[in-house]
């Protein structure tokens, strides 16, 4: 049965985002950048570093996608995540390689698949400048989401629940 590649990128992503987290690094999906691009996964590293990950479900998403070129001007490391299907020689020398292990995962959403980097990335270190505009951007947008989630309505109705149980 063919894989559903809108599934495989929501696996990929969600690995990745679990393996960022393990490695001390704070993800945040689908950050827009300056030039209206959105990385699929911008990482800040605890060095102040900051990972751009782009997610492929498959050699198609791949091939037909060149826009990734533009995420090396907005990060320090430039990574694919792809599935263990995914032929890597396909993607290009100098970006590190993120794989998930899709295929064994049983059918429902609360299962976790694994990632894990396969090859390191070269390192172009950002511009000061250009390092204060994303580190204001990653933040700014990050507690916009976060504003969002906490609804003054949504916090009162919790806490009235709680003592209602």
């Amino acid at each position: 049965m063919p894989v559903d590649p809108v599934q495989n990128q929501i696996a990929i992503r969600r690995a990745v985002n679990h393996l960022c987290g393990q490695m001390g690094w704070a993800a945040l999906n689908e950050l827009v950048l300056p030039d209206g691009r959105r990385a699929d996964i911008m990482a800040l590293r605890p060095d102040n570093g900051f990972v751009c990950i782009e997610i492929k479900s498959g050699p198609r998403d791949f091939l037909t996608d060149r826009k990734w070129t533009c995420y090396r001007d907005w990060c320090d490391q430039l990574f694919f995540a792809v599935d263990r299907t995914f032929p890597l020689s396909l993607l290009p020398e100098g970006t590190g390689i993120m794989v998930a292990d899709t295929d064994t995962l049983p059918d429902g959403p609360h299962v976790l698949a694994e990632a894990a980097i396969l090859r390191s990335p070269a390192t172009t270190a950002l511009a000061a400048a250009r390092r204060r505009k994303l580190t204001w951007l990653f933040a700014t947008q990050a507690a916009e989401r976060l504003a969002r989630l906490d609804d003054p309505a949504i916090t009162a109705a919790l806490r009235a629940a709680r003592r209602v149980e």
